[in-house]
């Protein structure tokens, strides 16, 4: 392919986000530079940037002065953050949520969800290519971004400021990625990359087993569950000795599962290194007048993760010395260890003809995580404050994204149709989830005991699964004309549909008549063996069979349509006005195990008209101000709805919905001042305010023998303000130090930090849902007016410095992050909020290019967490604290060579 991405056709393609002028000024400025104070070439920022949403393109008249804007910024009437591969490889993360963790506002929790403004996850939209993204992750709606390789992006942009073509459930801010596509010229790409962090990497690891495809993440069929159990399970009764089930059934049932494979923990005291391989290629072939590309990529991961580190409970507020304090009645302290297998692939194929744009992309990702842990300490809910506990637990989470879209950007004269069309599905499947536990007997035994019914003795297994299917489509319709002033008139429709089926099936292994010494002292494996099975009568039997929840149905159908204008109203004076209609039906059916409904189940069916504007104003060549007003909504998620528990191993904790949450509606409010210093220099200044109706909550609730939980809660209002700054500057080396070595170089300084204060507004008779009785309740029992939202860091700061070459590929950059604490749910029973501690984090990355021999290779060292910075999240009143999760992180080093044909 020739270098037709000329400075026109690289516009053109990075503003087809924007609506619904987004063509215009970029064209104009490209094709008449008389109309833009004749810049120059030099003066003209690189805005190679292939960027795909909803929207449409427009080629109008629109004319922005700013001729240092960049293009992808001028293009637009909204707040947005653009990155492009430069920017992205610059940080040289492995994965998108990494870059984003450097886009002002903008928080990673856990390395994988990005939370916008303090907003937790639920308010942040995830789009690829314009279009909807089930989770592979399907407990939470929001995709989990450290799924997408940056290997795989093209362009990331960030919208802060809402314009009524994307989707009315904005929060936050959306986050589009574009996947790459037609390439300028044929490239073949091969890398491979090693790692390990100082807390995993031949330091003591527990694994266990399982099927001789773990390694590549797939299962060989060792966790099938056997055909018995299966069909039992399928007839959706309880399965536990009566009309269905006598005991020899259930006995049959236990000695059919795989038992030594998938329960018995291994130490390995010298866990091996991460390793990731990658190809990517692409090439453009010349089909008549059009342009034909073809981008392919797959990849290969797998990496070990070790956490230890302590884990406690409060079941209350207790009086200690004469002062209200906490105190941990369950004290245990952790080993986990997660083996983590990720295989992606990619094949992307795109068309020009004229001025027609056609993209056809496949995505697939499998994400696999097996997990061992072993946690020893006691337990003075369910046991005493002096009997010693030794749980463990195995499980294996096998997760899957598919899919397939095709883009259609077709231009014509003054008309634009943008079609667009999806099909996804994602999947989950959580097969021979073990856990056991074992009791110190000192008065008899003096080993470890478990007779599998006594507090503290048990052994259990867990099966689940759940399905994902989304449909995308959408049609958007622009038409420039000039009634005076050039005015750009954009509608659109999309439809959206989520259908979800998911199950759980909880399992205990319980003797019939008692099982006494010597079997209590047994291993695991042994303790559950056919032998022990059939002589001691053990069986097999449903968890709380006639109240469990094993299964629901879930479905989230959304008919949205638009229409907006985008006019300059005076010169340098643009106005995008808009509304959004969007008629959402959502449901979650509970169903019990006799095969009805369950009594308590969700039927959301709202209607919004939701209004958009932005005004923006270019009062000079390097100067914008933006100012933005919207109304959005947020829905609750289908996990946070449904009745039923799952564990989230990030937390380490149990999750259940609850049925009878409501939407949340935001009102937004912003303003922007941007100021373009030189060359991809800048600095922006930016306040926001939001008002929300129904904030959904966590709220933490002690349940169950003292097992904590976490589950949802509206509170009443919230309001939500703060500011942003941003600074991005670059000084040359060589007017500082002279010499043949700085004479390329150059200093780059960007740093970016966000103040956002957040407040629960509850008052006297507001009420809301408790999580635990889905009764009403006076809200001040679960929220304390003035409480910040969940998720919420009030202080959110960015800083990177380092040196880069301006030609060729060259850069040392130190990574600087910093978030203070957040809550991470309400606390329970009037005990204080839990709080995350992540603190600050420093990062170093070097990317070289070097040609050997001839051979083209490029060279990338990370080394993370330089400070060493652990994980707490704790409750804190007066001098006591509980250390719900705390945990080291350690220091990671990586080394990645890439090979360029």
């Amino acid at each position: 392919m020739t270098k037709r991405a000329s400075l026109v056709t690289s516009l053109f393609l990075s503003t087809a986000l924007f609506s619904p002028a987004a063509l215009a000024q970029a064209t104009d400025a490209a094709a008449q530079p008389d109309q833009t104070d004749e810049a120059t070439d030099e003066e003209l920022p690189d805005d190679d940037v292939d960027i795909s949403a909803p929207g449409g393109d427009f080629s109008g008249e629109i004319i922005v002065r700013g001729k240092f804007i960049p293009n992808p910024i001028r293009a637009t009437s909204e707040v947005v953050s653009v990155l492009g591969e430069e920017e992205i490889a610059r940080a040289a993360d492995g994965d998108i949520a990494g870059s984003l963790q450097r886009v002002t506002g903008l928080s990673v929790v856990g390395g994988r969800f990005v939370f916008v403004r303090g907003l937790g996850e639920r308010y942040s939209l995830a789009l690829l290519n314009g279009l909807p993204l089930p989770s592979p992750e399907p407990l939470r709606r929001v995709v989990p971004l450290d799924l997408f390789p940056t290997s795989v992006i093209a362009s990331t942009v960030v919208q802060k400021s809402y314009s009524v073509n994307y989707p009315g459930e904005f929060g936050g801010g959306v986050i589009n990625l574009t996947t790459k596509a037609t390439p300028e010229e044929p490239f073949l790409k091969f890398s491979f990359g090693l790692s390990g962090d100082s807390e995993t990497t031949g330091n003591l690891g527990y694994t266990y087993d399982g099927s001789d495809l773990d390694i590549i993440g797939y299962d060989s069929g060792v966790r099938d569950i056997p055909n018995g159990l299966g069909q039992a399970i399928a007839q959706n009764v309880p399965i536990s000795v009566g009309n269905d089930f006598s005991s020899l059934d259930l006995q049959n049932f236990a000695a059919s599962l795989n038992n030594a494979e998938t329960s018995v923990i291994q130490r390995n005291n010298d866990i091996p290194a991460n390793f990731s391989a990658e190809v990517t290629g692409g090439t453009t072939i010349d089909v008549g007048d059009a342009f034909v590309g073809i981008i392919a990529t797959a990849g290969f991961e797998n990496s070990w993760r070790t956490r230890g580190g302590l884990q406690q409970t409060s079941q209350g507020i207790v009086n200690i010395d004469g002062t209200e304090g906490l105190r941990p009645d369950q004290n245990f302290n952790f080993l986990t260890t997660e083996n983590r297998i990720i295989v992606n692939g990619l094949l992307a194929l795109s068309a020009e003809v004229g001025e027609h744009k056609f993209r056809f992309t496949n995505l697939y990702i499998h994400d696999t995580v097996k997990d061992a842990s072993i946690k020893q300490g006691i337990d003075a809910i369910n046991v005493d404050e002096e009997t010693l506990l030794n749980q463990s637990r195995t499980s294996w989470f096998e997760r899957q994204l598919f899919t397939t879209q095709f883009v259609g950007e077709l231009k014509f004269d003054e008309v634009s149709v943008d079609l667009r069309g999806s099909y996804a599905n994602s999947k989950r499947d959580a097969p021979y989830q073990r856990t056991y536990s074992y009791r110190f007997d000192s008065q008899f035994a003096n080993d470890f005991v478990n007779d599998l019914t006594s507090p503290g003795e048990s052994a259990r297994i867990r099966f689940s699964d759940l399905n994902d299917d989304v449909y995308g489509a959408g049609i958007d319709l622009g038409y420039e004309t000039n009634i005076g002033v050039p005015i750009n008139l954009t509608a659109g429709y999309s439809y959206y549909l989520n259908d979800r089926d998911a199950q759980r099936r909880d399992f205990r292994f319980v003797p019939a008549n008692g099982l006494g010494s010597p079997f209590d002292q047994q291993r695991i494996d042994f303790l559950l063996s056919d032998f022990n099975i059939f002589t001691q009568d053990i069986e097999l039997r449903e968890v709380a069979a006639q109240t469990s929840v094993p299964a629901y149905t879930a479905e989230l159908e959304i008919h949205g349509g638009y229409g907006q204008v985008d006019a300059e109203l005076a010169d340098g004076l643009r106005l995008n006005l808009g509304v959004r209609y969007e008629d959402a039906q959502q449901e979650v059916l509970p169903i019990t195990l006799t095969g009805g409904q369950a009594s308590v189940a969700t039927g959301l069916d709202n209607d919004y008209w939701l209004p958009a504007g932005t005004l923006t104003w270019n009062f000079a060549d390097d100067m914008q101000f933006r100012l933005a007003a919207s109304k959005t909504v947020a829905r609750p998620q289908f996990r946070e709805l449904a009745p039923q528990q799952f564990l989230d191993l990030d937390t380490d904790r149990t999750f259940i919905g609850n049925p009878l949450l409501q939407d949340s509606e935001l009102i937004n409010v912003e303003g922007r001042f941007e100021y373009y210093i030189g060359r991809g220099e800048r600095i922006t200044l930016a306040g926001f305010y939001k008002d929300i109706d129904n904030p959904i909550e966590n709220v933490a609730f002690v349940q169950g023998g003292g097992t904590l939980f976490t589950g949802f809660s509206n509170a009443p209002n919230a309001k939500l303000y703060g500011a942003e700054v941003e600074l991005v500057k670059y000084f040359p080396l060589y007017d500082i130090f002279g010499g043949d070595f700085f004479e390329d170089r150059r200093l780059l300084l960007a740093a970016n930090y966000t103040y956002t204060k957040s407040e629960i507004n509850v008052a006297d008779g507001d009420t809301a849902i408790n999580p635990v009785t889905l009764q009403p309740t006076s809200a001040l029992n679960l929220f304390d007016d003035g409480d910040r939202l969940t998720g919420q860091s009030t202080h959110v700061a960015n800083l990177q410095f380092g040196m880069e070459a301006e030609e060729g590929l060259s850069q040392q950059t130190i990574l600087l992050t910093y978030n203070s604490p957040r809550v991470t749910a309400r606390g329970p029973q009037d005990q204080p909020d839990l709080i995350e501690r992540t603190g600050w984090q420093i990062d170093f990355v070097m990317r070289e290019q070097l040609e050997i021999a001839g051979q083209e290779f490029e060279l990338k060292f990370e080394a993370r967490n330089l400070l060493g910075t652990d994980y707490r999240e704790s409750q804190t009143l007066n001098d006591t604290r509980i250390i719900n999760n705390g945990y080291d992180i350690g220091t990671r080093l990586s080394m990645t060579i890439g090979i360029n044909f």
